[in-house]
């Protein structure tokens, strides 16, 4: 009996770990049932609700070729967390005659076992959207309260200790910047006069209002 296993992890905060543990937790389960694994697919820091992941739509390809009959999963919630793209992919790998397993969750091929298994997907999809809502609930408050949420830093800015704050030694060169502008001064002619200062802060503000003009 031939098999693929699959792995993913959705965030980034997670680690490498995770993605060893679905692999051991598989071939292990694997082995115990006399799977024979060819290749392994894995996803790392992709979320489970879309289908925009390549290791998972290059096992969806590689099935065509019909060379295993079965995925193995640490759990269903790995394959996807989206029910339509649970469904739609399954019944597409049903067409090869390929079955998803997972090797954490005991589900029966038998009318029961499909029951369970939509509730899972179910109780995964709602898990996912739920703790989106969270996250970005999470993400306003630290927003609204000045903590750093990650990403770009605006320039003139910094971290201290997680909190966003001026950025002294560049702030004369944003207040300088828009006081200019606002006298009316024109915007080639501003970046013109931050480079002819040539400090590092200021050379940085003209190359960045260089290519506002260019838009």
């Amino acid at each position: 009996m031939n098999a693929v296993i699959y792995a993913r992890y959705s965030s980034s905060s997670q680690t490498e770990q995770s993605i060893e543990g679905q692999l051991r937790v598989c071939h292990e389960y694997a082995g115990r049932n006399g799977y024979n694994i060819l290749h392994e697919y894995v996803d790392r820091a992709t979320t489970g609700l879309n289908d925009d992941r390549p290791d998972f739509l290059q096992m969806i390809e590689d099935a065509g070729k019909r060379q295993f009959q079965y995925i193995i999963v640490y759990k269903l919630d790995r394959f996807a967390r989206n029910r339509y793209h649970s469904v739609f992919y399954k019944h597409q790998l049903q067409q090869y005659g390929i079955k998803v397993i997972s090797a954490m969750e005991a589900i029966s091929d038998t009318q029961e076992g499909r029951l369970v298994e939509g509730l899972l997907e179910m109780i995964a999809e709602m898990y996912s959207h739920d703790l989106s809502q969270k996250v970005k609930r999470g993400l306003k408050e630290s927003a609204l309260k000045g903590t750093f949420t990650g990403g770009h830093l605006l320039y003139g800015y910094k971290v201290v200790e997680k909190r966003v704050t001026v950025d002294e030694e560049r702030a004369g060169v944003v207040r300088f910047a828009f006081e200019s502008y606002a006298a009316g001064m024109p915007k080639k002619r501003l970046v013109e006069e931050l480079n002819a200062r040539g400090t590092e802060p200021l050379r940085a503000a003209g190359s960045r209002l260089t290519a506002c003009t260019t838009r």
